[in-house]
């Protein structure tokens, strides 16, 4: 169904998505307290914020290059 859409939309949408997830990560600087596993971080709600959705980029390229694969 990608393939449908016309690459200028995708950039467009894809241009619109980027910026607001830099408002929201710009907007949100104080600092937290988050555990992970047995630790506690200190660090700022953006940088927070930046880590899950990189991970989350990084898990979505990952399940579509292990889907693509298993495909061909």
């Amino acid at each position: 169904m990608s393939h449908l859409i016309n690459p200028r939309v995708k950039l467009v949408i894809l241009s619109v998505l980027a910026a607001l997830g830099l408002l929201i990560i710009l907007q949100n600087t104080e600092s937290v307290e988050t555990r992970i596993l047995f630790a506690r971080v200190a660090m700022p709600r953006a940088a927070l914020l930046f880590l899950t959705l990189l991970i989350g980029f990084l898990l979505g390229v990952l399940t579509s290059w292990r889907a693509s694969r298993s495909k061909s």
